[in-house]
């Protein structure tokens, strides 16, 4: 007999199959659920130049009533100091900018576009950049109902960069521009997660082959044997 096909293997074959497919559903991004976007690659910048993080939702989604949260993730409250805390970038909450959690170095140098908050902007201006604004900055909606809340984008400030002609947009505009609030043509995030199930599948479906595949081999073999023994 075989054994690929014995009642207790084909039960566990198929949760095991089931339980993958699953797992991969659960950790993927519904389709049309708002997610955080930031930039996929660093923003560069010269010295006392306005730049521009950008971060939108998508698709569009009115933040105005939420709080949005940008923070330095690399920077952590000292331990020791048990008064520390997390001091933010920029904090907007209750339709206003919170000035009294702010990083004190960048006090009156950092703001939102509100009027774009309604269409899922969440960019953040930065003026008068230094070296010390270097790093990793994180955008987080926490009461977002999502499950992709935040998106990180890196600021390289570099000295002998040529200072940028237009202050008030992200240097090399066709990358790295924030998409425009008001564009409403329908955008393919989704296509790429439908292409990824279909190879999933696929796979799960080659793999199901192979493994029942000796299963139908010895049923074709031991017909021919089934008919001789009853001549």
């Amino acid at each position: 007999m075989c054994t690929c096909c014995s009642d207790s293997k084909k039960p566990s074959f198929t949760v095991t199959l089931w339980a993958f497919i699953l797992c991969f559903i659960v950790r993927t991004p519904a389709q049309g659920e708002v997610v955080v976007i930031g930039s996929k690659v660093p923003i560069i910048a010269a010295l006392g130049d306005d730049v521009i993080l950008p971060c939108h939702l998508e698709p569009m989604f009115d933040v105005q009533g939420l709080t949005v949260e940008w923070s330095k993730p690399d920077l952590k409250p000292d331990p020791s100091d048990r008064l520390s805390r997390v001091e933010y970038v920029h904090l907007y909450r209750d339709r206003k900018e919170v000035p009294d959690m702010k990083m004190a170095s960048y006090f009156r140098r950092t703001e939102l576009f509100m009027d774009a908050m309604k269409h899922g902007n969440i960019s953040l201006k930065i003026l008068n950049v230094s070296e010390e604004d270097n790093g990793r900055y994180r955008c987080f909606i926490p009461k977002l109902q999502s499950r992709v809340k935040a998106a990180v984008v890196e600021l390289v400030v570099d000295p002998n960069y040529a200072k940028n002609l237009t202050t008030d947009r992200p240097l090399h505009p066709q990358i790295l521009q924030t998409p425009n609030s008001q564009d409403t043509t329908p955008r393919n995030t989704g296509r790429s997660r439908v292409s990824v199930v279909v190879v999933i599948f696929a796979f799960i479906s080659v793999v199901a082959v192979a493994a029942f595949a000796p299963c139908f081999s010895d049923r074709v073999n031991k017909q021919p044997e089934d008919d001789e023994t009853q001549r």
